[in-house]
């Protein structure tokens, strides 16, 4: 199965909806709707453990630790049991298309690598950066309906993919392929047919115009970005100066992706493609009393995304929070 795998990995909101979409056109390639097949396999207890779940967590890794250095072959057997487990996944997904491979877009996955490359050594993966700052204003903006401060209180995006991804592409895999999402949507063909060579397949011209070729794709549906891919039909470089002008007028988000970039390493930053002085001076030359931009257009998705934020905002440490918690508990204590 390893041989027809092929993964994306990217951080949220770095442009993967869009290159899952180009790949997907593609006549011999099945994208599906994003699986999240590999991260909670990662988090069974051997290698990484769930802090918090309906079982005990530190028992269950306790074990599995004990179990596995006993199985013939040690970890070699138990990542065997587990590419069984989801090689029946993948190939029962692949098995209802016509295609030779199988594209995994899981943007998760970017934070379990080390696990997903001792899985599947020999699969081809596609790693996808993008300008770390157009990222973080597109996740205040898509997610967190411009609270920067919530934003990174509950997800710091960067300064948990930046130096996962960082690795990854320093000590890459057998067969991947590195792009950046400013050079994707500027030469799209290119970058096409780079992918067509790591993957032994002829280029196909829908890939680039995959909206016209693919409109009711699987690739289409599910997760992913629901605010900008599906109503193009083809690469577009409208959005690479999108992220300035998001802060222009804020100085508050300015100051905050300051604090970001400080703690982002100087290699990690140079292996995504970009310099520490030049993102520092970019974040410079926005001015700060200039009008800020309107937020998104209101759609289903950003009403969903503001009524969440509006809840979200309500429950904290006050009544309200104390009772949702409570429930919280005691759900989970009669669902055990």
């Amino acid at each position: 199965m390893q041989d027809q795998l092929l993964f994306i990995i990217a951080a949220p909101r770095s442009g993967s909806t869009l290159l899952n979409r180009m790949l997907g056109a593609h006549s011999s390639i099945h994208a599906p709707a994003e699986p999240h097949i590999l991260t909670p396999m990662a988090h069974l207890g051997y290698y990484e453990r769930v802090s918090q779940a309906p079982y005990d967590p530190i028992i269950s890794q306790l074990g599995i630790r004990e179990l596995v250095p006993n199985l013939p072959e040690g970890e070699a057997t138990y990542l065997d049991a587990l590419r069984s487990y989801s090689d029946a996944l993948y190939s029962g997904l692949l098995a209802g298309s016509k295609g030779r491979y199988l594209l995994d877009k899981t943007p998760a996955y970017g934070l379990v690598l080390d696990f997903i490359a001792r899985l599947y050594p020999d699969a081809r993966y596609v790693v996808l950066t993008r300008h770390p700052m157009a990222i973080w204003s597109s996740v205040i903006d898509s997610f967190y309906d411009g609270d920067h401060a919530m934003a990174h209180g509950h997800n710091p995006i960067l300064e948990r993919y930046v130096p996962a991804l960082g690795r990854f592409l320093r000590d890459p895999p057998r067969r991947m392929l590195a792009m950046r999402y400013e050079e994707l949507v500027a030469e799209p063909e290119t970058h096409m047919r780079d992918f067509c060579a790591l993957a032994d397949l002829e280029f196909e011209p829908g890939m680039v115009d995959y909206g016209k070729s693919s409109p009711q794709s699987s690739a289409s549906r599910g997760l992913g970005d629901p605010m900008t891919v599906a109503g193009q039909s083809r690469p577009v470089t409208d959005s690479l100066g999108k992220w300035a002008g998001q802060l222009a007028g804020r100085p508050e988000r300015v100051e905050q992706c300051r604090q970001i970039l400080s703690r982002l390493d100087d290699q990690d930053l140079e292996t995504w493609g970009f310099a520490r002085r030049t993102l520092a001076a970019e974040l410079d030359a926005i001015d700060p009393n200039a009008q800020p931009t309107q937020g998104p257009k209101l759609t289903r998705h950003v009403l969903e995304r503001r009524l969440s934020m509006a809840a979200r905002r309500r429950v904290g440490d006050n009544r309200l929070g104390r009772w949702v918690r409570k429930v919280r508990d005691i759900c989970d204590l009669l669902l055990r």
